[in-house]
């Protein structure tokens, strides 16, 4: 099984930059495909362009998170959970486009290239003025399932759940409503439907790295388990911030040149988090992070991405 990795977390600004960041992806034999963000577009200058540079054997998974938040900054209703029956049709509307994105990318790789298509559980339950609901979320998911979606999966993507009295960074649903929607809509699927553990979302639910543990044993007890991506986080006052939705790399490793001190993502961690899993077929695995400073040159963004794929090799 290879890696996924989140192309948009780790790419630099300056589109020359990036095509050596792809290019140095493309060269590595571990990397099986890239996490693309859907902003109503698969790039955010030149979804062709994006394309172009892709290697042709590679799978790819969608993630709306990128346009979802975007959305929200604008609406806070929008959302596939949202009680707000006009926010959820937008989101809604938001994933049919998505849907041909995808589309697009299969038939520039000229096979069923996105394997799996990754939505949340929208919008904010806390004091932003949200109104998630369980209920909207798995009418939402069944009503998604039922499309045709080339063979992809349709997968939540977990993100930090609104706690009373607790700072949140999205404040969608708990795992437990989102795995119970999923119980529900899945009655009307076409693949039945699963859930995305992204480490350091679960991980500032609590400030504890245990968290993210509890995820994958949940996820993968229910049957839902699709996948596991690996961004970090830290309490600790660090470039990346404390407790931070930041995709903060991993901790320095033994062997490894490079890492991000002060991160709870050690490689003990990640072998705790992979162990959890208890065997469960994966669509996808892999790293999210991204670098500071910003202006990082395009070898360290490899390098960093590089050693965090070696941690996830040696911890399986």
């Amino acid at each position: 099984m290879g890696y996924f990795v989140g192309e948009y977390a780790i790419a630099p600004a300056a589109l020359e930059d990036e095509e050596k960041l792809l290019a140095g992806l493309a060269a590595m034999s571990e990397v099986r495909g890239l996490e693309v963000p859907f902003t109503g577009a698969l790039h955010r200058s030149d979804e062709k362009w994006l394309f172009a540079r892709l290697r042709r054997d590679w799978d790819h998974v969608v993630t709306l998170i990128p346009g979802t938040m975007g959305t929200l900054q604008k609406d806070k209703a929008f959302g596939l959970a949202s009680a707000d029956e006009t926010g959820r049709q937008a989101a809604r509307a938001m994933a049919r486009e998505a849907r041909a994105a995808g589309a697009r990318l299969n038939e520039a790789a000229g096979r069923a290239a996105v394997g799996a298509v990754e939505v949340q559980s929208a919008p904010s339950r806390g004091p932003a003025g949200g109104t998630g609901s369980v209920d909207a979320f798995a009418r939402s998911l069944a009503e998604l399932a039922a499309w045709d979606w080339f063979g992809a999966r349709i997968v939540v993507e977990h993100c930090d759940e609104h706690r009373p009295g607790h700072p949140q960074h999205k404040g969608f649903l708990s795992l437990a409503d989102e795995l119970a929607a999923i119980a529900r809509a899945n009655g009307a699927a076409r693949r039945p439907l699963g859930v995305n553990v992204n480490w350091g979302r679960s991980v500032l639910e609590t400030y504890d790295a245990g968290r993210a543990v509890e995820h994958v044993e949940a996820a993968a007890r229910a049957g839902a388990l699709s996948g596991i991506m690996f961004s970090g986080a830290s309490g600790a006052d660090t470039p990346y911030g404390a407790w931070q939705d930041t995709h903060m790399p991993h901790a320095p490793a033994p062997g490894l040149r490079h890492g991000a001190a002060g991160s709870l993502m050690t490689e003990a961690e990640i072998r705790r988090t992979l162990a959890a899993a208890k065997g469960a077929a994966l669509d996808f695995l892999g790293a999210k992070i991204a670098i500071r400073p910003p202006e990082a040159a395009v070898e360290a963004r490899l390098g960093m991405v590089g050693d965090l794929l070696a941690i996830l090799a040696r911890a399986r």
